[in-house]
């Protein structure tokens, strides 16, 4: 029988060393090798100092959103891609383990540095009946978990080029924001407007500037685009408030977007670009954070407001070190009120000024059935119990870890059973009860896997 995890770790090479060499050579070989075999992988810190960070891996089909059982995923560090690090197999739900692999020291994503806070992987993937992939560029941050999302085509199908993750905004060099008002005017003549605030199901992503012909655009769903930014701008290791902040401003800013329909009033077929000249740096195929998906889960429906505005604030920010904003929110600055225990609503405030507050959105596209508004557990009964009973059923016919169960209405052992395990499949906390988070999870699944492709 082939384990689903064949590691097979470069320090196993240093102790394989000769062992007749002196003890003071031997120290000294052993500090050479290291050295070299950090080269060799081109690890991204110099530093005796080895952290770790977790990586779990979900697997899935491209044009339905199957689990993909059997897909054979071999790690390396992105500098040597021909050096295996882990060799693991995804299970029925189509994921792998939680793999812990080594990153740079946590301070380096603490304070501005030189040094790259984040290692890389690459991921080569191969399953049969579908076309290999290969992923360059996974970052791991030290103590955060990263999911690293993948879709195969079926073999013999539409070819996709591999995926190159590039740099993280705040290591990497990216195009300052250019300034714009913070609201929009609405009176234009011919300016098309929502009627009210929405949060749609899927926004379409212009991957470069607005006036770039040759740049392809994707349907992403809203909450996948917004974990996808908030990932990709600002670092998982920093405070829970400090994210909230971030998110909060990414969601109010991809809203405005939405709400003005401002690129499709100027002729574009798109939402929003993943310029940083003009929007947020959006990354195809890139991985997300455990905490930051967790996060954006609890927010989506929310955005910023200031009174009598109808329309979401666009939230323009920099990173606080290679730009300076002072009229707009600074990502490192709003680390540091973070460390200093500032809740998101008041870090906000400190850079938006204290008309600034939270808002919900009236509506959210694409589910079918709004969050009933409490907690779902033992004993609860009626409509809604059903509907997530049967959405439930439908779930498990994929995704086989889920039990089947009788759909009644009423919330019975067997429903928190399933619930739970669905928890476990979808990295929830396995609590058997359906809040707000689990709702809006089993409705997410529901629509991805019962229709019958999805965009792309």
């Amino acid at each position: 029988m082939i384990s689903s995890r064949m590691r097979i770790m470069q320090e196993n090479q240093l102790n394989q060393s000769d062992q007749s060499v002196q003890p003071d050579q031997q120290g000294q070989q052993n500090q050479s090798e290291q050295s070299d075999l950090t080269n060799q992988f081109r690890m991204p810190y110099m530093s005796n100092q080895i952290d770790r960070g977790n990586l779990r891996i979900q697997v899935t089909t491209r044009l339905q959103n199957r689990p993909v059982s059997g897909a054979r995923i071999s790690i390396s560090y992105a500098g040597a891609p021909e050096e295996s690090l882990e060799e693991v197999l995804t299970d029925t739900n189509g994921q792998t383990e939680v793999l812990e692999l080594p990153t740079p020291p946590l301070e380096y994503s603490l304070e501005p540095s030189e040094e790259q806070p984040y290692s890389e992987y690459t991921l080569n993937i191969r399953a049969p009946g579908f076309e290999p992939l290969e992923i360059v560029g996974t970052e791991l941050l030290s103590g955060e978990t990263s999911i690293q999302g993948v879709s195969l085509n079926p073999s013999g199908g539409e070819s996709f080029e591999d995926i190159v993750i590039p740099a993280h905004t705040l290591f990497g060099n990216y195009p300052e924001k250019i300034p714009e008002d913070e609201i929009k005017p609405i009176d234009e003549s011919g300016e098309i407007v929502l009627s009210r605030v929405v949060i749609p199901e899927y926004v379409v992503v212009h991957d470069g500037a607005p006036t770039d012909s040759t740049a392809q655009n994707y349907y992403i769903r809203y909450r996948d685009y917004i974990k996808n930014v908030a990932s990709s701008e600002i670092y998982a290791t920093w405070p829970q408030e400090t994210i909230r902040a971030n998110v909060l401003a990414i969601m109010s800013f991809t809203l405005n977007r939405v709400y003005t329909e401002w690129y499709r009033n100027r002729g574009y077929n798109f939402t929003i670009t993943s310029s940083t000249a003009f929007d947020h740096k959006w990354i195809y195929g890139r991985n997300i954070f455990d905490n930051i998906s967790y996060i954006v889960d609890e927010l989506f429906e929310n955005y910023l407001s200031r009174p009598n505005v109808k329309q979401p604030i666009l939230t323009q920010y920099c990173d606080g070190r290679q730009v300076s904003c002072p009229q707009w929110m600074s990502q490192w600055g709003s680390k540091y009120l973070g460390d200093q225990n500032y809740t998101a609503i008041e870090i906000l405030r400190n850079y938006y000024g204290s008309s600034m507050y939270i808002n919900t959105a009236e509506e959210v596209s694409g589910v079918p059935s709004s969050w009933p508004g409490y907690n779902l557990d033992i004993g609860s009964s009626g409509e809604k119990v059903l509907q997530m009973q049967e959405q439930l059923n439908t779930i498990s016919e994929v995704y086989t870890a889920i039990p089947r169960i009788t759909a009644d209405g009423i919330y019975g052992e067997a429903t928190k059973t399933a619930v739970r395990n669905f928890q476990s499949v979808f990295g929830l906390s396995q609590t058997g009860i359906v809040d707000y988070r689990t709702w809006y999870k089993i409705q997410e699944i529901f629509v991805g896997i019962t229709r019958i492709a999805e965009l792309n």
